[in-house]
């Protein structure tokens, strides 16, 4: 059986038109028909908002310590709110600006002619305080906010240097120079295939040792034993006895050209990176090698070592820089910043950090860790063969156009641009220079040059700060690569 119907609602009908103007009555509820007529500023809302373009405007500006930091302006400035004791500005009045006009975290604008004490705003966030009597301007925040010094470091100042003699003797190319620990001589290797031994104090020869059968390349000499070593590009790595003045030892192993030589400050441990693109270590005692660190791609043209990790640090012609674990005879970091190929590398002699130069720029790392620095603020655009720090920060460079640089090793600032004389009968091509080498108290500079000269520089006693001014802007950027 069907169950019980149940009666549906009856729904009265509605015209057509009274629909549409039932919709349309809606529509005009919703969207005004003043589209232009704004609604009622909500003066809370306006009142945050004002508070908040003026912190962000002004919140890094110091008040000086005659103002005080809540207090407002009475001129119809927008209040602070909630922020008011934050750090926003605080302007004196214009009573107090006369006796402050010494304090740079203010400057004084013009007076509006009608409203002596009028702080404005504009939509540029410019901020003009009136003192009376004052020219028509409109300074920008720029001039008002407090000035920061720099903080790249100023440089010291250092006295110039100058040639004071130029040995001759040679008769090839000078490539390397060693001091004797003593510091009463130093020796310089040539493309002559000679060692020749001079005095420091008068020049004089005082000896001449013939052994290689090519330019000799790489010289060291020993803290802890009578020898000196020699390397060249006959592949031949040789110790020299200085007592008796001959070759007692040789290292064979290198297949080419040896390019660089270092002695280990506390063991007894000989450096040699070539042509072959591997720096070996040798024992000096046995004559056997240790290890063979290779791992660059191209010449080995610069290597140094320090009795801590990273013990050996070479430089190479495949723009690279790497650390060497010494006792594993691995990579401990590879070092990447430069572009060109690193000729040459020195550390400072007191603190833990190291240089290195190529031809696109001077870079210095901080050690252990290799640490990028900065850049030397100028750009010698040559390719620097030589480099030099002695314990004063002074960081001196010789390029291949025979320019022989001075920084200031604190701040990267070249303060000095010298330029060698070739001796006379040579080509102005001959003025490279090949060699760099403070003595051991760093009062003089010997450079070994493409005349086959060797010159010695020394600090002119006579300069001061007066006759020779610093000339030093700071960096506007940093290249941080």
């Amino acid at each position: 059986m069907p169950g019980p119907t149940l009666e549906m609602e009856r729904v009265e009908p509605q015209s057509l038109k009274k629909l549409s103007s039932k919709s349309l009555k809606r529509a005009l509820d919703l969207f005004p028909p003043l589209h232009s007529q704004l609604p009622p500023p909500d003066p809370e809302s306006k009142k945050i908002r004002m508070s908040h373009k003026i912190i962000v405007e002004y919140g890094g500006i110091v008040p000086t310590a005659s103002q005080k930091p809540t207090r407002t302006a009475h001129s119809g400035a927008p209040s602070l709110g909630t922020a008011g004791h934050s750090n926003a500005l605080a302007l004196p009045d214009s009573r107090n600006v006369k006796t402050e006009a010494d304090q740079n975290a203010l400057v004084v604008g013009p007076s509006a002619p009608k409203e002596p004490n009028h702080i404005g705003i504009s939509g540029k966030g410019t901020l003009v305080v009136s003192a009376p009597g004052s020219y028509e301007r409109n300074p920008s925040t720029s001039a008002i906010m407090e000035r920061i010094s720099s903080r790249w470091p100023r440089p010291e100042w250092h006295a110039p240097w100058k040639i004071y003699r130029v040995i001759s003797g040679h008769l090839g190319w000078v490539r390397s120079i060693a001091f004797d620990p003593s510091n009463k001589w130093f020796c310089t290797g040539s493309a002559d295939r000679t060692i020749k031994i001079w005095d420091v104090g008068t020049g004089q020869l005082q000896l001449t040792l013939t052994g290689h059968i090519e330019q000799i390349r790489g010289l060291a000499v020993s803290s802890r034993h009578t020898y000196m070593f020699s390397a060249g590009d006959d592949k031949q790595v040789k110790c020299w006895d200085l007592e008796q003045n001959k070759v007692i030892r040789s290292y064979h192993g290198h297949l080419s050209g040896v390019y660089c030589l270092a002695l280990h400050p506390t063991l007894d441990i000989l450096l040699t990176g070539g042509r072959d693109s591997v720096c070996r270590v040798w024992d000096i005692r046995s004559k056997m090698q240790a290890h063979a660190l290779s791992g660059h791609d191209n010449t080995v043209c610069s290597v140094f070592t320090r009795p801590t990790d990273p013990q050996v640090v070479t430089g190479s012609h495949d723009s690279t820089i790497k650390f060497w674990d010494l006792r594993y005879g691995k990579t401990m970091s590879t070092i990447t910043h430069h572009k060109k190929s690193v000729r040459a590398i020195a550390q400072h002699p007191k603190e833990h950090a190291f240089a290195s130069a190529s031809a696109d720029n001077i870079k210095k790392f901080s050690l252990p860790r290799g640490e990028f620095l900065h850049n030397m603020l100028s750009q010698q655009k040559t390719i620097i063969n030589a480099m030099a720090i002695n314990e004063e920060g002074v960081m001196a460079t010789g390029g291949d156009n025979g320019s022989l640089w001075f920084w200031d090793w604190k701040s990267g600032h070249n303060y000095q641009q010298s330029q060698t004389i070739v001796q006379p009968g040579s080509l102005d091509s001959e003025a490279g220079i090949y060699a760099l080498s403070y003595d051991v108290t760093g009062t003089r500079l010997v450079s070994c040059e493409a005349d086959k000269t060797i010159k010695m520089w020394k600090q002119d006693e006579n300069a001061t700060p007066e006759t020779h001014p610093l000339n030093f802007k700071p960096p506007k950027d940093i290249r941080r690569f």
